[in-house]
């Protein structure tokens, strides 16, 4: 038996599929990447399979998520950008001391 649940659109060539299925003989949840291009379509491997015993442990654990949590604030984005400048200065230190270390090779 399989069952879709819902799809949710990843990229124009890629959707995430919700299903319920048998697959060994135990019914579980399926959480798969579905392809449409020219080289390929059908399921990949990307994805994961939660069997019907762990489904309760897996509801409450993404019921337990905030939806808040998943919002991106306007102080992340600084953060982040903060973040890629302290490590592009880090590049540049690191560059210095290897040119450092190079010349004193020459003498």
């Amino acid at each position: 038996m399989e069952k879709d649940i819902g799809r949710i659109q990843k990229n124009p060539e890629t959707e995430i599929v919700v299903r319920i299925d048998d697959f060994g003989g135990k019914r579980g949840l399926t959480i798969r990447e579905f392809v449409r291009s020219e080289r390929y379509t059908g399921f990949t491997k990307s994805g994961t399979r939660i069997p019907a015993e762990s489904f309760d442990e897996f509801k409450k654990i993404i019921d337990s998520i905030d939806p808040k949590d998943l919002e991106e604030t306007e102080n992340s984005e600084e953060k982040s950008a903060e973040e890629k400048s302290s490590n592009v200065e880090e590049t540049e230190s690191e560059s210095e001391e290897a040119t450092e270390v190079d010349e004193s090779d020459l003498i």
